[in-house]
């Protein structure tokens, strides 16, 4: 099946946020094939207001109700955004100190905006096709982290394993949470989800706060659709062919006996477990897990080196850095000679916001409208526009990036246009390294054009027979991948009984 990619977690200003809905789906539609802009609608527990927790509960209270005045108007918006293009669903958080904060997502237009005290009451409630999806799990308990022992599968049938927050995979998992609502904890993990033998698909979300769903390296959704509808993508998610990734679009593909990820087998003497995957960087590692131990390891440097013969490659374009607020544009392009360009995958960010700092949202609705688009693609050119800022620190960086991937040989000659600048290299140059520069001769933005890489480098694919456990219950087994630009993908498991 093919692999769509959405964002079903971002908010924006139709509550405590900033951007409005409108430039949040021109955002989505220009880069992603699916979304679902969620409002914060309700907290049932919220802790008793004080001097010192005023100021929280005065925000969020007052962004529930703006939600609630205008839910017929968003849940319009939304509902006119649904395309061919961009397929749209309806979506309200639930934040919860018991269960964890979820939030319901539904590809129903007449999704009512109800108040309930859990997940599962909320989706009973709501009367049309809906379910719930757990977020930013890994907090501590009793704040807003998840509680495994009041986990319903039936009702959430996905788990968010990665977005602004951190990554909730395991205790030693990348990004570790460091927002102000405190550290990972064990107890709280997928991992401890799965140990406990519950069935969910992983799915990777931005919450992203200003009306920038799928803001490159926050996370994003992979969904395995037979076709790019809601009704496909919808049949999907409910089955959990899904997986997460932290930024790059990674393709994964996994199955055990022929079943894809997310499936639930009876019980057979023997397991063809395959993956295949096509990553957009040098690979660090690929392990294969069998009931969270490794049972197959692919390290990045027992791949093939360099390639010098025809095939396919891989390089990307980076630009942004500087030292200005301001947005700063890019107009660039890309060319082929004695090659063939076939594909260029988008990594725009807009602004980055994890949670508002104020109350006040006024004027505030431009702040991540922001045009980045690619213009064009043909086999001999690309052409692309976007706009950056600068990196809040020299380890978050905003800057923005297109991947491209080319047919040639190491004689295929590059052009890149950068702003008015040309540079002239050749596949077989940028096999030996990249190159960068800047617009200016002092704090400067700058752009980078990164390395090529041969495709033995990114696409790779592994299979084993293996044997039931000994016992009785299931085993489940699943995929993760990690690129050497701290890049991961995390693959739904397939479960299969023993007996």
């Amino acid at each position: 099946m093919p692999v769509y990619w959405g964002d079903i977690h971002s908010h924006c200003g139709i509550t405590y946020g900033y951007g409005s809905q409108k430039n949040a789906l021109a955002r989505a539609a220009g880069h992603l094939d699916f979304c679902a802009i969620t409002g914060h609608a309700m907290w049932p527990d919220i802790v008793p207001r004080n001097e010192e927790t005023a100021f929280v509960i005065d925000f969020h209270r007052a962004g529930f109700q703006k939600l609630h005045d205008r839910w017929e108007a968003v849940r319009a918006e939304i509902a006119a955004a649904n395309s061919e293009h961009l397929v749209t669903f309806q979506a309200y958080e639930m934040h919860s100190s018991q269960y964890g904060d979820h939030h319901i997502v539904s590809p129903d237009d007449a999704l009512p905006l109800l108040y309930r005290r859990s997940p599962a009451a909320l989706r009973e409630a709501v009367g049309v096709p809906a379910l719930t999806v757990a977020h930013h799990i890994g907090y501590p308990p009793g704040y807003r982290g998840i509680d495994w022992d009041l986990f319903d599968e039936r009702v959430t049938p996905l788990v968010e394993v990665c977005s602004k927050h951190g990554c909730a995979m395991s205790e030693t998992a990348p990004y570790p949470y460091y927002h102000d609502m405190g550290p990972r904890d064990s107890r709280h993990t997928v991992y401890e989800g799965l140990r406990r033998g519950f069935h969910f698909g992983f799915t990777g979300s931005t919450d992203h706060h200003a009306g920038y769903p799928g803001s490159y390296g926050d996370g994003k959704m992979a969904v395995l659709a037979s076709e790019k509808t809601r009704a496909a993508i919808w049949e999907a998610m409910l089955a959990r062919r899904t997986y997460a990734v932290t930024g790059d679009r990674i393709g994964c593909h996994f199955t055990v006996n022929g079943a894809p990820m997310g499936s639930i087998l009876p019980a057979a003497a023997e397991r063809r477990v395959s993956w295949s995957v096509e990553a957009c960087y040098p690979l660090n590692k690929i392990v294969l897990y069998k009931n969270l131990r490794p049972i197959q390891v692919v390290c990045g440097e027992s791949l093939s080196g360099r390639s010098q013969e025809t095939g396919r490659y891989k390089f990307r374009v980076e630009l942004g850095w500087g030292s200005s607020d301001e947005l700063f544009r890019w107009d660039c392009a890309v060319s082929v000679k004695g090659g063939t360009l076939t594909g260029a995958e988008p990594c725009f960010r807009g602004r980055s916001v994890l949670a508002p700092s104020d109350t006040d949202t006024s004027g505030r609705d431009w702040v991540n409208d922001i045009p980045n688009k690619i213009l064009s693609l043909t086999p001999e050119q690309c052409r692309w526009q976007c706009f950056t800022v600068k990196n809040p620190s020299p380890l978050h960086p905003l800057t923005d990036a297109v991947i491209f991937e080319l047919e040639g040989s190491p004689e295929t000659a590059v052009t890149v246009e950068i702003n008015g600048k040309t540079i002239e290299t050749t596949v077989a140059a940028l096999l030996e390294g990249g190159c960068a520069g800047e617009v200016r001769p002092w704090h400067s933005q700058a752009w980078k054009i990164h390395p090529a890489i041969p495709a033995s480098q990114y696409c790779v694919s592994g299979e084993l027979t293996d044997a039931p456990s000994s016992g009785e219950g299931e085993d489940f087994y699943h995929l993760e991948v990690s690129q050497l630009n701290n890049q991961w993908a995390f693959v739904t498991p397939v479960w299969i009984q023993n007996t």
